[in-house]
Formats: C-alpha cells, sequence, structure tokens
C-alpha cells in the first residue's frame, strides 16, 4: 500500500487529511525565539496577533529531522511504501530533511520525496490525486510517473490585501518597487517553477480586487480540470469568501469547490486577507 504524507504547508482541511487518510508533518513558526509546531500549537490567529503586537512578521522553519523520522517510522518493517509531498525546495530545506529521515531510517527504497515545485493548496492538489491513485491501487512508481506529469499544471495564484508580510519575508521577489508606499496595490502572486512572482497589479478595496481576480481567470476555468478547485485564504471576511464560491458555484463546472484556510506557515508569508482560486489546467 501507498502512504501519503505531507508538510503543513499543504493547507488542507482537517476533514480532507482525515478523507484521504494522509499524514500531516508540521513546520515551524518561529517569534522572537520560541519554536511552535505549525497548526498544532499555534495557529494563524495567534501569528498576525503577535505580528501587531510586535510591529514584525513571524519567522519559519523546516520540519525537524525528528519529526520527519517519527513520522515515517511506520514504514519501516511494514509493506507500506510511502510518497512525501512537499513545499518548493526553492522556498524550504523541508524536501531534503525527509530525504534525510528517510535515509537515516534505511528505507529509502520505500520513499520518493515529491518535490512539489508549489505550495499551498497548489500541493494539495497534487496530493489528492495521489490519494486517489493509490486508492486505485496503482504503484509508487505509476503514482509519481502522474504526478510529475500533472506538476506543470497547476495552476496556484492568490492576491494579497497588504504586502507587509510577503515583502519583509523576502519570498517574492520583485515587490520592492511596489512596496514603497503604494498602499492601495493587489499584486497577483503567481507561483511558477517553484517560486512566487509578482505578476497583474489590482487597485482598489480588497473586496473589489478579489472578485476581479478571479473574473480575469473566468476562461482558464473553465479550461480546467473539473474534478475540483480550491477557494484558500488565509481570514478572509465570510461574505468575500461566500462571493467566489458563488462565482465558481455558478460557473456550473467543477465536482467540488473546497474551501481551505491557510496554515501558520503560509500565513506568516502573505498575512491576513489573501486569497487565492487554484486548480489543474485542463487537457
Amino acid at each position: 500500500m501507498v502512504k501519503i504524507f505531507a508538510d503543513s504547508t499543504c493547507d488542507l482541511s482537517e476533514e480532507l487529511v482525515k478523507r484521504y487518510d494522509i499524514t500531516v508533518v508540521p513546520l515551524h513558526i518561529v517569534l522572537d525565539d520560541k519554536e511552535y509546531l505549525d497548526g498544532v500549537e499555534i495557529g494563524p490567529d495567534e501569528i498576525y496577533a503577535w505580528a501587531d503586537e510586535h510591529k514584525a512578521t513571524p519567522k519559519t522553519s523546516a520540519v525537524s529531522i525528528e519529526d520527519a523520522m517519527k513520522s515515517l517510522e511506520c514504514i519501516d518493517g511494514s509493506s507500506d511504501e510511502a510518497i512525501v509531498f512537499t513545499i518548493s525546495e526553492k522556498m524550504s530545506v523541508t524536501p531534503s530533511v525527509f530525504r534525510m529521515a528517510a535515509q537515516e531510517l534505511g528505507i529509502e527504497d520505500k520513499v520518493t520525496v515529491m518535490e512539489s515545485a508549489n505550495l499551498s493548496t497548489g500541493i494539495g492538489l497534487l496530493m489528492l490525486e495521489a490519494a486517489c491513485l493509490a486508492k486505485e491501487g496503482k504503484s509508487r512508481k505509476e503514482i509519481c510517473e502522474q504526478i510529475e506529469v500533472l506538476k506543470k499544471d497547476v495552476r496556484s495564484s492568490f492576491v494579497v490585501d497588504t504586502l507587509t508580510y510577503l515583502y519583509r519575508g523576502g519570498r517574492c521577489s520583485g515587490l520592492s518597487a511596489m512596496a514603497g508606499g503604494v498602499l492601495k496595490i493587489h499584486p497577483k502572486i503567481v507561483v511558477r517553477d517553484g517560486q512566487m512572482a509578482p505578476t497583474k497589479k489590482y487597485r482598489g478595496s480588497i473586496e473589489k480586487v478579489i472578485i476581479d481576480y478571479v473574473e480575469d481567470m473566468h476562461d482558464e476555468l473553465l479550461h480546467a480540470r473539473k474534478e475540483r478547485v480550491f477557494i484558500t485564504h488565509s481570514g478572509c471576511d465570510r461574505r468575500v469568501i461566500d462571493s467566489v464560491y458563488n462565482y465558481l458555484k455558478e460557473l456550473d463546472y467543477f465536482d467540488e469547490i473546497l474551501i481551505t484556510r491557510a496554515g501558520g506557515v503560509i500565513s506568516s508569508h502573505c498575512g491576513p486577507g489573501t486569497l487565492g482560486v487554484l486548480f489543474v489546467q485542463g487537457a
């Protein structure tokens, strides 16, 4: 049997993790000199409260080797194999940590660390496809081959309410020209080749910007794979989330519209009020 593992940047809801039998291993959130397990010991709202109080943005660190080894111990001595999905290698050393953990346990021949070249539910889209293939009885090799093909078709983007978190975190190139006091700019951030980069610039209230962003993807959405689409946010007003959901629902196209809230790591880098629509491009 092939088991699916992921780090906590996948931003899947607890319901989806249970439904697809996925094991999630947390990264770390660093506030001052204290570390917390993402989604276990701290959540986004506590992170935002700390950031507001200290006028600073949190730091994050990779999955620990101890936690990675502990999660993979169930593969040692069993007939099971594992595929581990991680955040882009260009953003974190987490993929390397899982590879080292498999080597330390002597199970590297039974574990594939799938470098997603993505983040958030861009990873989630790959994971759910892998979980479905595993349920169908596909081998680890067959699943990995199909996921490698699928990686280039994942479309991950989002718009942010504030540039402060991304700019201070230094994870998104090209923001410096926008961050110099142009408070009404809300860039569309796109993940390409495992890195984030700003593309189109929107202006106005974040509520209007989010709807404009989704409407701009109309044709792309109608050429996506139909199985599922994600609305992932870092703490948006419920009315805004509902308006995006209703827009996608009225397309009468997707089999499943999934709403998830970003976890601590993604929220630490993007800040509150961020929302993305993520999907897989169709053939």
